[in-house]
């Protein structure tokens, strides 16, 4: 990665580049790595929250999402690699998700949240 790039990967591969990170996050598990959701996540998994995640298409392109209704990890995953396009994505959260986005007209006011995007 390089000025004008982004990426999402695993903790221990980004601990062994030599990349440097202008802005970092750390959380998990990872979604979807080199194309392909992750091999804990599974099609049958009953897990129904509403979460949100970050992926990264075309090496530029970060796509923040969060869902409308409650989806499973694996529901969740399939969207951000079949239909977003991204090669890598990571769950950021998942009881607590909110969004504020005046111009899309969500104002999520949950309780007290931690890290804030």
């Amino acid at each position: 990665m390089g000025k004008g790039s982004a990426g999402v990967t695993e903790t221990g591969r980004f601990l062994a580049c030599a990349t440097k990170a202008l802005y970092a996050t750390q959380s998990g598990p990872m979604l979807i790595i080199a194309g392909h959701i992750h091999p804990k996540i599974h099609a049958d998994g009953t897990s129904r929250k509403i979460r949100n995640g970050v992926g990264v298409a075309s090496g530029r392109i970060v796509q923040f999402v969060i869902s409308d209704n409650a989806v499973t990890f694996y529901e969740f995953a399939s969207l951000f690699r079949d239909r977003l396009g991204c090669r890598d994505a990571l769950f950021l959260d998942g009881s607590i998700s909110s969004l504020y986005a005046p111009d899309l007209g969500r104002d999520d006011r949950l309780l007290s949240l931690g890290p804030i995007i």
